[in-house]
């Protein structure tokens, strides 16, 4: 395991990771541009005690994986966790979700994520974590709200 650690190291979001974490976003369909994740939300999110985690390979440079944890002073959301497909199955996500749920360990308040519910590997990984699935509860949204009243 510790040569995963030197291939793939975990670091903090540097501004200049932007445009590759959104291209790495789009080809994992972790983001899309109604989704608003901006470099000012990213930003945002971290001044108020959120973190963006990049995995980097050492080999290329390239980003490979990104763990996104927001709060909102009661819990810790885990957002754009993923791998890319080519790095997928040799335990990177296990690296991955350790390192950031250190980090919610840290924080000190209770971790919820979403995942969607054909995910069945992403789902195996959290649950091996400890997470459980919160019942029959569904998620709504508002993306556009310059429709609102």
């Amino acid at each position: 395991m510790e040569d995963i650690h030197n291939e793939f190291p975990i670091r903090e979001f540097r501004e200049e990771d932007y445009d590759e974490i959104v291209s790495f976003w789009e080809h994992t369909d972790l983001g899309n541009p109604q989704r608003g994740d901006s470099l000012n939300t990213i930003k945002r999110t971290i001044e108020v005690g959120g973190c963006l985690l990049v995995m980097q390979n050492n080999a290329t440079g390239k980003i490979c994986g990104t763990s996104w944890l927001t709060t909102d002073g009661r819990r810790t959301m885990i957002h754009h966790f993923g791998i890319l497909p080519e790095f997928q199955g040799n335990g990177l996500s296990k690296v991955l979700l350790e390192k950031t749920l250190r980090i919610v360990k840290e924080k000190g308040h209770q971790v919820k994520l979403e995942v969607h519910s054909t995910n069945i590997k992403a789902i195996n990984l959290y649950k091996k974590y400890g997470f459980v699935h919160l019942g029959e509860y569904n998620v709504y949204i508002i993306r556009d709200i310059s429709k609102l009243f």
